[in-house]
């Protein structure tokens, strides 16, 4: 039976404690977070005696190792800033850790470079546990695992609403300065064999789903996180966001007034303003998720050769979200991506020590296999590619 720390009390921290507490050789978890009564109010909703809450200041070095080091694993589900302060502190613990990710400001690259102190310290770290990144990187890993030789990788993810509304027919479903980031920065992408940037919200192409389509994908920044080294051989390579038609030109128009820009100021009235926080606060109420249906859609396309002969392993994903336990499509995709790993890693069915990408480490059939337990079902299909 094993113990679990949560760092995090928002919505991603509060899905990984219910599903942990559902999950068996769990006997308790423990969610921390600086708001104690924030942290508190979580814990006492699933009505656990193993689980309880505590408080930690993640920036107080001292006080997080001290609090880390009576655990199995630790799931980091803090802002992404945190997610390198919290590595070192789990080397230092010596407790394997697990975290959402975070590209920006090469988060993830710093986690990753401790590779050694990890392994020295006998844990397992792994990085970019949500989506994209996190999902569509086990499944990369696995579908090319499947191959004897991978020629490329298509990427496609997108969290929408189920009923598309004027003016952006999109609905916040995570941080929308995160949005804004990954619209605004340049797309890393491989083609012909040679990794290049392209400027996000380019490449529109059309594509369907189950119930839904036409929609409309287009390059974006992020999502492929470190497939893009782990892959850097193939021929192909590319992350795109899923959207309602329509929606990427809309966000362009913004990007190129410098609207989204994070170090953009104007001044009026003698006064400093950053034109991204006041479209932010603008936003705020069009966007907001609310009551209504959300969705998250998943396609990642791996050709390559197997055998001689050429086929793509092809991995889909519709998931909705569950009115009845108020959870949001994904929050359910990304929490139980973060917790069953954290469990993978806690039961030994991940037993390299160091920090590893996840399409490096995560067992892609028994992932699928647990995602399935609850609720979130994968398709896996094989296409060949001769006829």
């Amino acid at each position: 039976m094993m113990n679990y720390l949560v760092l995090g009390a928002g919505l991603m921290g509060k899905e990984v404690v219910r599903d942990l507490l559902e999950s068996p050789n769990v006997s308790k978890v423990v969610l921390a977070d600086v708001d104690i009564k924030k942290a508190k109010a979580v814990t006492s909703s699933f009505s656990s005696l193993n689980c309880v809450a505590t408080y930690v200041n993640a920036n107080d070095e001292d006080e997080l190792v001290e609090l880390l080091k009576s655990f199995d694993v630790v799931i980091n589900a803090l802002f992404y800033t945190f997610n390198v302060k919290v590595a070192k502190a789990a080397i230092k613990a010596n407790v394997s850790l697990c975290d959402l990710g975070g590209h920006i400001g090469a988060a993830t690259d710093q986690v990753l470079s401790y590779k050694e102190e990890a392994k020295n310290a006998g844990i397992t770290i792994i990085p970019d546990l949500g989506v994209a990144p996190g999902m569509i990187n086990i499944l990369t890993g696995y579908g090319a695992s499947q191959l004897d030789d991978v020629e490329g990788i298509q990427l496609r993810v997108g969290g929408i609403p189920v009923k598309p509304e004027p003016p952006l027919e999109y609905n916040q479903v995570f941080s929308m300065e995160g949005v804004f980031d990954h619209y605004t920065d340049p797309s890393l992408i491989i083609q012909d064999g040679h990794m290049k940037s392209v400027p996000s919200l380019s490449g529109i192409e059309t594509l369907y789903f189950d119930r839904f389509g036409p929609l409309e994908a287009f390059h974006t920044a992020g999502g492929t996180s470190t497939i893009s080294e782990s892959f850097s051989h193939v021929k192909h390579l590319d992350y795109k966001t899923i959207r309602y038609k329509g929606h990427a030109e809309k966000m362009k128009l913004l990007v190129d007034l410098n609207l989204t820009k994070d170090d953009y100021y104007v001044t009026l009235n003698d006064t400093k303003i950053k034109p991204r926080d006041v479209l932010l606060k603008t936003l705020e109420p069009i966007v907001k998720l609310g009551e209504k249906d959300d969705v998250v859609l998943l396609r990642v396309i791996v050709n390559g050769v197997k055998n001689s002969k050429r086929i793509s392993k092809v991995y889909e994903m519709v998931t909705y979200n569950n009115k009845e336990r108020n959870i949001t499509a994904m929050a359910k995709a990304t929490a139980y991506t973060i917790s069953v790993v954290a469990q993978f890693i806690a039961n030994g069915d991940i037993v390299k020590t160091g920090a590893f990408p996840p399409e490096k480490i995560v067992p892609g059939a028994q992932y699928i296999t647990e995602m399935a337990k609850r609720g979130v079902q994968i398709t896996e299909t094989t296409i060949d590619l001769n006829n």
